[in-house]
């Protein structure tokens, strides 16, 4: 199996050395002025676009991801320049990120302790805008130890991510592959010791930040696509 991310040599200085592997976290990705532009568009898309859930809403730019393959669309500009811009870091190990997942989080929202699964390239990377988040990781529950003591979610914490407005969060191998990861539901976090990559965000242990409302755009690469008309040919 072919390495998931082929990153730069440079980008090394990025790696979060206090993460099990393996975590680039690069602050001031995009500029306050790129930030603002896409916060614009993401509030342009028709009311459509948009899908409600419990926590939060989103959108979905590229294709729907199945398990059979996506049927895809094509990118809109402002988002596919941001696909190529990754890409050519070798994000997805030369391979061209062709679906963003706009998710909007108001403070107080988020979202349960989850994979991605297998739909996408073993890699995920995420810009965030408008503001911070706290990205909790966990250990998945073991069948071994059910029997042993109670799995909680608290039991089976390991660390959190900063990720601050306009950054990029690479996450690939453990961190993508074998652990879970969330976001609390919370309107302030308090930073501590178990904030892996505290010393890259420059801010300090024990401060409290207040969350304002995130919009993160989360890019990746599906590598089964469709064609339409592949699928209007099938009976």
């Amino acid at each position: 199996m072919e390495h998931p991310c082929s990153i730069f040599e440079d980008l090394e200085r990025y790696v979060v050395r206090d993460a099990p592997p393996t975590v680039y976290y690069i602050p001031d990705f995009i500029t306050e002025d790129e930030e603002s532009q896409l916060l614009q568009q993401v509030y342009k898309a028709p009311k459509t676009k948009w899908t409600q859930l419990s926590n939060r809403r989103l959108q979905n730019w590229g294709g729907l991801p199945r398990p059979k393959g996506m049927l895809g669309e094509k990118l809109p500009d402002w988002l596919l320049k941001y696909c190529e811009r990754i890409s050519a870091l070798g994000a997805f190990a030369g391979k061209t990120a062709n679906h963003v997942l706009v998710n909007e989080y108001k403070p107080g929202e988020g979202i349960m302790p989850h994979e991605d699964g297998p739909l996408y390239h073993p890699t995920v990377t995420t810009i965030s805008l408008g503001s911070h988040t706290l990205l909790d990781f966990y250990r998945p529950i073991s069948a071994q130890e059910l029997d042993e003591v109670p799995q909680t979610e608290e039991s089976r914490y390991l660390l959190s991510l900063l990720v601050r407005p306009r950054s990029l969060l690479i996450l690939q191998d453990d961190m993508y592959q074998r652990l879970l990861h969330g976001i609390q539901g919370t309107h302030h976090d308090s930073l501590t010791e178990r904030v892996a990559n505290l010393l890259a965000t420059g801010v300090l242990p024990g401060a409290t930040l207040t969350r304002g409302t995130r919009v993160s755009l989360t890019v990746r690469h599906v590598p089964i696509v469709m064609r339409a008309n592949l699928l209007l040919g099938r009976k």
